[in-house]
């Protein structure tokens, strides 16, 4: 029971210093925003024999925890066109993942925030008037980009590149590794 109280004690005395040690770098900023963005899907190697470019559009959501680190996740959908199947077939990509954006005070410029990013999500591709069964693969990204903020309102512009897991979605084939590389603008709303 002795102990029992020791490891309680200890556990809100740490809870304590790190709350405190969180409020001394000072609140975020703007702790939620939503963004819809818009921009273009670029298929690299492998991929590019698969897909054509396509335009990218979508929403993400981030909540910064503190002004220079924030949790972000995003969702995309990219109607693009099959180079290999016969009937020039529209095959629609949905894109959803969740990753971690890193900012550094000393180099914000004025309004304007220069950020990394990464992280791990899934991809599913599914045709539109074929039979063919959809497939959801995994992937991951990094990223960079620039945020201007003026009131509760952000401009965005971000690059990505994204590898994943691929599997043939009709027919044989082995799994292998592909990638490409995702532009888009968002319009940022605080909260």
């Amino acid at each position: 029971m002795k102990q029992r109280h020791m490891r309680s004690t200890l556990v809100a005395l740490g809870l304590t210093l790190a709350g405190g040690a969180v409020s001394a770098q000072g609140p975020a900023s703007v702790p939620i925003t939503l963004r819809p963005f818009v921009g273009a899907y670029i298929p690299t190697g492998d991929q590019r024999d698969f897909l054509k470019d396509a335009v990218l559009v979508g929403t993400q959501a981030s909540w910064n925890a503190t002004d220079q680190l924030a949790v972000t996740g995003s969702f995309a959908w990219t109607p693009s066109k099959d180079r290999i199947t016969p009937g020039n077939q529209t095959l629609d990509a949905f894109q959803y993942d969740l990753g971690l954006e890193l900012r550094s005070a000393q180099t914000n410029i004025g309004i304007v925030s220069p950020f990394v990013a990464g992280g791990l999500g899934g991809r599913t591709y599914s045709y539109r008037d074929l039979e063919v069964d959809s497939k959801t693969d995994f992937d991951g990204y990094g990223g960079v980009g620039l945020d201007a903020k003026a009131g509760p309102v952000s401009v965005r512009v971000e690059g990505r590149g994204y590898v994943s897991r691929f599997q043939p979605l009709s027919g044989g084939g082995d799994t292998n590794t592909r990638n490409d590389i995702a532009l888009f603008a968002a319009l940022g709303i605080h909260f």
